[in-house]
Order: C-alpha cells, then sequence, then structure tokens
C-alpha cells in the first residue's frame, strides 16, 4: 500500500526531479545548509503567494533598494532568493541573466517576473508598482519644488547610500561566485566576462560578455548537474509569449508614425519614453542621453532641471527609470504634472516588460536539453563576473574615495555576511557613519 510520501513522490508533476534525486542528493550533502534549502525552494510551486505578500516584500524593496540596478539585484537575492527562498538561487541567476540581456531595466524586470512566478499577472502588477511608485513619487514631489539633498548633510547622505551599494554588490557578488562558479571551467568563464567588460566598457561589452559565457558553458559545462539550471515554471503558452513580442514590435515602429500623423502632445511624449526603454542596454544611466537628446535638444526641458532631476534619482530607493517621471511632470507643452509623469513611467517601462513577457516562455524550455543547460551554467557564471566587474567600477569608484570609506563599506559587508544583518540596518548604520565622518572632515 503506497504511503502519502510515496505518491507524492511520483506524481507527474515531480517525476523528473526524482529521477535524479540520488545524484543530487549525493552532490549537494555537502554543500552548506542554505543551498540545501535553496534546492528544496527549488519545488515551489509559483502560484504559492497571494498578491498581498508580493507586494508588501516589493514595497519594502522599493523603500529601503538604494544604489541602482546592480544593487538592486543583490536586494532582491537576499530578501527573496534567501530569506524568503521564493525561488532557487540558480534560477534567480538565470532569471538576471535573461533581463540583462535584453533591453530595459534589468532590476525592474527581474522584479516583475519574481511577482509574476509568485503569484500570477496581479503578483507581476503589484511587484512593479511596489517597488517602482515610492522612488516615482519622491521624483515627482522634487519636481514640484522639494530640494531635500541640497545641503552638506544630504551630501553625506548620498555618500552613504553608495557606500551600502558597495556592500550589497559585494555580498551578491561573494554569494553567487560561490554557488554559480564553483569549479574552474566556470571561475574561467567569470573571469572572461569580467575581461570583456573592463576592455569593452560599454552595454555591448555586457552583452559580448554573456554570450561568450553561452560558448564557454556549451564547450566546458557539459558535465553541469541538471538542476544547477533554475526552473522557472511560467504560466504564459508560446503563442500568447508571440503576441506580446509583435505587440512590442508593432508599438516601437508604429507610435513614431502615429506620432508624426496626429499633433498630440501626450502620444507625442509616450513615444519618446516608449523608444527609449525599448533600445536602451545596460539600465537607467544609459537611458540618460536618449532622453536628454529627445528632451532637452527641442527645448521640451531646460538642460538644468535635466540634470537636476537626475542627481535627486541618486538619492532615491528604486529602479533609475523612476526619472521619467520627474521628467514627465516638467515638461513644456503639456501634458505635464501628474498626467505627463504617469505617461512618462508607462511608456519607458512597458516595452521592457513586453520582451520579457514575451520571451520567458521560450527561455524556460530551453532548460530540457543538455547544451542548453550547458550554455545557461556558463551564463550564470558570465553574469558573476559582470556583477564583480560592476562591483569596482561603478560602485567602488563611484563611492569609495578615502581609507576611511573602505572601512564603513567593510563594515557593512560583515553586518550583511557575518551577522546577517537585515539591508535596513546596514543601510543605517552606513548613513550615520557616513555624517559622522562628514562632519568630522568639515575644517574648523
Amino acid at each position: 500500500m503506497s504511503t502519502g510520501r510515496s505518491t507524492i513522490s511520483h506524481s507527474p508533476r515531480r517525476r523528473d526531479r526524482v529521477l535524479v534525486c540520488p545524484v543530487i542528493a549525493k552532490h549537494y550533502r555537502f554543500r552548506a545548509q542554505p543551498m540545501a534549502s535553496e534546492q528544496i525552494d527549488q519545488q515551489q510551486e509559483p502560484g504559492s503567494g497571494g498578491p498581498g505578500e508580493v507586494f508588501r516584500a516589493f514595497l519594502k524593496l522599493g523603500l529601503t533598494s538604494f544604489g541602482g540596478p546592480i544593487a538592486h539585484l543583490g536586494y532582491f537575492r537576499d530578501e527573496l532568493v534567501l530569506r524568503r527562498r521564493w525561488l532557487s538561487e540558480a534560477a534567480y541567476a538565470d532569471l538576471v541573466a535573461l533581463c540583462q540581456f535584453l533591453p530595459g531595466p534589468a532590476s525592474s524586470q527581474v522584479g516583475f517576473a519574481l511577482g509574476y512566478l509568485r503569484a500570477g499577472p496581479a503578483g507581476a502588477l503589484l511587484a512593479w508598482a511596489a517597488f517602482t511608485l515610492p522612488s516615482a513619487a519622491l521624483l515627482l514631489a522634487f519636481a514640484f519644488g522639494a530640494h531635500a539633498f541640497g545641503g552638506p548633510i544630504g551630501q553625506d547622505v548620498i555618500h552613504g547610500l553608495k557606500l551600502v551599494a558597495v556592500a550589497i554588490v559585494a555580498q551578491a557578488v561573494w554569494g553567487m561566485a560561490r554557488t554559480l562558479a564553483p569549479d574552474r571551467e566556470r571561475a574561467t568563464i567569470a573571469l572572461g566576462a569580467v575581461l570583456i567588460v573592463v576592455f569593452v566598457p560599454t552595454a555591448f561589452g555586457q552583452i559580448a560578455a554573456i554570450v561568450a559565457g553561452v560558448v564557454g558553458g556549451t564547450l566546458w559545462c557539459r558535465r553541469v548537474d541538471r538542476l544547477s539550471a533554475g526552473h522557472l515554471p511560467v504560466a504564459i503558452s508560446r503563442r500568447a509569449g508571440m503576441l506580446l513580442l509583435m505587440l512590442f514590435l508593432l508599438l516601437l515602429l508604429g507610435l513614431p508614425a502615429l506620432a508624426a500623423l496626429w499633433s498630440l502632445p501626450g502620444l507625442a511624449l509616450f513615444e519618446v519614453f516608449y523608444r527609449a526603454g525599448a533600445l536602451v542596454f545596460g539600465g537607467g544611466h544609459v537611458v540618460l542621453p536618449l532622453l536628454e537628446t529627445r528632451l532637452v535638444e527641442p527645448g521640451w526641458l531646460s538642460a538644468d532641471a535635466f540634470l537636476a532631476g537626475y542627481g535627486a534619482a541618486q538619492a532615491v530607493p528604486g529602479p533609475l527609470f523612476t526619472f521619467a517621471a520627474y521628467l514627465g511632470a516638467l515638461v513644456e507643452p503639456g501634458p505635464n504634472g501628474i498626467l505627463g509623469a504617469s505617461i512618462a513611467l508607462l511608456g519607458i517601462f512597458l516595452p521592457g516588460m513586453l520582451l520579457l513577457m514575451g520571451v520567458l516562455p521560450f527561455w524556460d524550455g530551453l532548460r530540457h536539453y543538455d547544451g542548453a543547460r550547458a550554455a545557461m551554467a556558463g551564463t550564470n557564471a558570465a553574469v558573476v563576473g559582470i556583477l564583480g566587474s560592476a562591483l569596482y567600477h561603478p560602485v567602488c569608484t563611484s563611492a569609495v574615495a578615502s581609507s576611511s570609506d573602505v572601512a564603513v563599506a567593510l563594515t557593512a559587508f560583515v553586518l550583511l555576511t557575518a551577522w546577517k544583518a537585515p539591508p535596513w540596518l546596514a543601510v543605517v548604520v552606513t548613513l550615520l557613519a557616513a555624517v559622522a565622518l562628514g562632519f568630522v572632515s568639515q575644517p574648523v
């Protein structure tokens, strides 16, 4: 007579995993305990959480995730992979690799996909709203006259936030390197990715590093265990994915023609931000030249106002693409204000989300092939190299200016890694230290 356990273990939904259990058990017995728990997490269903849980988790992240897209990925990993155990480390790395490869805001795309995998379409929308709207609201307030970061203390606070980003990214690189580049083959791929990004310091260099990871993984990572490629259970059909990709292209090609045909300011504003979001690789900083060309040169916005908003965007949590809310609120002629900010936000985020959801159904299907799993292992290692390179530049080069900065960043890193402190505590400690150092360094 079958027991409950045997019934579960031989169910069709989990049969593929049971077939490799003896190998996996032997392989993971010598791993650290967090990896064992993450292996179990890989069996969770995407709808095991509710929309409310997703909203609360991402609202916390939207209020505390400082430091730009690379740091956001570290926050996501700490909160959702390690603490809440929504998915495995390998699945998270695969999702990051996909979003790095696609144009658009990588951290927001990762958050959108995590919300979808956890609680379906409602979870995806709530994840995006909770992560995006806090920083959008702050930048909208700044557009209406809030100048909270103009004095010396404000500058010290901004500097402290940059040091927090150093610790967060260092923690992410350290943890992902141990799990995704544990052998000499994948460590070599990670090193190759670093070299490519260093010598080709553009968005195309990041894409080239990922492509090199695919090639290296295909050649060297054939013996990687089956579960090293994370499972992304997506309830979107391939037909629906193709429709989303067609909608992306239709808007990209059709909006300029419609904006030229109909003199509607709102449509023209939406086209500017949609095109910027659709054509940029590398995150928020890369989109700035495109927006400056389309907004400042035609006279929709002054250069001083543009640069002031960019400075304010560095001091708020959440995605840098919310800079669009500030710009949309100030453009002339209208629509501006809250309506303009809403149009700009929708325009800049929509293309990346359409691309992501269109590609996801095809992305996860590739994991059934040995060659695809090997390529994914190489891609994951390349992502580690890209993050490692970003840890130095721009994270460290823009934040660490003295030995005291090194001490503060190391303190935050030890709090996160050795003491397992929550990220918000590292933020508070680092901000207090940065303000105190700024006060001490002032001339008498």
